[in-house]
């Protein structure tokens, strides 16, 4: 696998991670600060085997990083990984006609 494949396959894994409505909340709450998992049990309403599971699914995309003190578990973004994202995104520009529907051409269509 070359660098520029890892790479996509890395970036497709942390888009992916955050399109989910639970993540992208969790990713939402964590914009304000690190937080205990015990305080984004209760900001969300989740039990705590939903939460791991979808902070670790942020984990292993590298969107968040954890900390432990003592019994409880402190997570917090990534800021490195969601400016690679952030940059991903404002290098895509869309051709100066996208508002406009496109040309179907009969060729294509029949």
């Amino acid at each position: 696998m070359n660098e520029d494949t890892l790479d996509r396959t890395v970036l497709l894994q942390r888009f992916q991670a955050v399109a989910e409505e639970t993540r992208l909340e969790i990713v939402r709450r964590l914009s304000e600060g690190e937080r205990c998992v015990c305080e984004l049990q209760d900001d969300l309403g989740a039990a705590q085997s939903r939460l791991s599971f979808h902070l670790k699914k942020l984990k292993d995309a590298g969107v968040v990083a954890d900390r432990r003190d003592g019994r409880w578990v402190h997570y917090r973004l990534v800021p490195e990984v969601l400016d690679e994202m952030k940059s991903f995104l404002g290098g895509v520009t869309p051709d100066e006609d996208w508002r406009s529907p496109p040309t179907v051409t009969r060729e294509c269509c029949d």
